[in-house]
């Protein structure tokens, strides 16, 4: 769900916030989006309603990234018995002109994979950065 539906409260706002900031601490040229979800049926199916979505624009196509824009989901387990929400993991994609590029996953075995890998010492940064998104929400 995009960032800027799930900043509900001030504690959530203030992780989208140290998120957004994280991530631009590795790659200060990225914008950051709150709403890389367009807002119609189609999408809205699609949409987890229990993750984070921030979307990661760079001024152009970047060689380093393979891509032009980054696509973080932050996913959650609500537990309905417990009441709480626990991270179960975080998802990125980047985006080229022809759609999805590469794609990285925390669930899984953390490898990059994808037709356009970025440059050998972007993939460091990225794992670097969920690590931290993990701390920030332990």
């Amino acid at each position: 769900m995009n960032a800027a539906e799930q900043a509900r409260g001030l504690e959530v706002t203030t992780k989208i916030a140290a998120i957004v900031n994280l991530f631009k601490s590795e790659f200060p040229d990225a914008k950051a989006d709150l709403n890389p979800w367009r807002n119609d049926p189609d999408t809205r199916e699609l949409v987890d309603p229990d993750s984070i979505d921030i979307g990661f624009h760079f001024p152009g196509w970047s060689r380093r990234f393979q891509s032009r824009s980054i696509l973080v989901q932050i996913r959650f387990y609500q537990d309905p018995l417990e009441g709480y929400q626990r991270l179960i993991g975080l998802e990125m994609a980047g985006f080229n002109h022809q759609g999805e590029a590469w794609r990285l996953s925390t669930v899984d075995s953390w490898q990059l994979v994808g037709k356009y890998q970025p440059a050998v010492e972007v993939a460091p940064k990225l794992k670097h950065f969920c690590r931290q998104v993990f701390e920030l929400f332990s």
